[in-house]
């Protein structure tokens, strides 16, 4: 079986507070982009004299392939329903350290998978307790529509979001910001206008209000990334954030402009949404 995990990525991400599990209670929305990986799944061969799961990568290298999510997801339905090992072969797109979900994606979409592939008839809530044990994203790819998180980001509720006619320019700085990292050198802070209601209003009054918390520190760091921000807006964006904790940068437009070398050089995804 093939499928294409795809991104995601963060209108708004506020940071609320720090709890005392070392999580925090973030405030975001979420909307999947058409940027994807390709994942295939097979049954490993059972007249193998040594059978288990097995992963291989191509594309965009992976560190830590023992550990990576895809396994961690085979692994939790053998625990839970007994299927065979596997055999999948990754083929990466979606670069790491870009918060764009795409390791949580990748998790998602092999619970999917297996979840057809073996006729295991386990809903989406199912699912999705399932994929929360993961990582704190994966719950939204298994449903994979626009959607308001809050809690870790496993709590999602349906956004009705109307970008028809708008294209959406995803910029790859080729920069691997980790997340901990990130939210080590993040300040919390409830103040301030929700997601929720600042996505109520025209995407054209979205630039001052609907804010990324994790923007300030990480363009400290990584001024590379803040001038991507200010590049689209040059380039006529009437929306333009960071996604997650970054690296990528994304711009929303009426009409798609001429891109300048500044942004051209970096690896790029545009889509026009319908």
């Amino acid at each position: 079986m093939i499928v294409f995990p795809n991104a995601k990525i963060n209108l708004g991400l506020r940071i609320l507070t720090k709890r005392p599990d070392g999580f925090h209670d973030l405030e975001s929305a979420f909307l999947p982009v058409g940027l994807t990986d390709v994942l295939e799944i097979l049954p490993a061969d059972p007249d193998k004299t040594s059978v288990s799961n097995r992963l291989t990568v191509t594309g965009i290298p992976l560190t830590a392939k023992n550990d990576n999510l895809c396994i961690r997801a085979v692994r939790l339905l053998q625990e839970k329903h007994r299927i065979p090992h596997v055999n999948i072969h990754l083929h990466k797109k979606i670069p790491t350290g870009a918060g764009l979900g795409g390791g949580s994606s990748d998790a998602a979409f092999t619970l999917l998978a297996l979840n057809d592939m073996f006729r295991l008839n386990l809903d989406k809530p199912v699912l999705m307790g399932y994929a929360s044990t993961i990582g704190s994203d994966c719950p939204f790819f298994i449903i994979n529509a626009p959607s308001l998180a809050t809690g870790r980001g496993e709590h999602l509720e349906p956004l009705s979001l109307d970008l028809a006619g708008y294209t959406i320019l995803v910029v790859l700085p080729g920069i691997a910001v980790d997340t901990a990292m990130a939210y080590k050198m993040v300040q919390p802070e409830d103040k301030g206008q929700s997601v929720e209601d600042v996505l109520r209003l025209s995407p054209a009054d979205w630039k001052d209000c609907l804010v990324n918390h994790f923007e300030v520190p990480v363009f400290n760091k990584y001024p590379e990334i803040g001038r991507i921000k200010k590049a689209l807006y040059a380039l006529g964006a009437i929306y333009a954030s960071m996604s997650g904790s970054g690296s990528a940068v994304f711009g929303l437009f009426r009409d798609m402009p001429h891109l300048p070398a500044e942004i051209s050089r970096h690896s790029m995804h545009i889509e026009k949404f319908t």
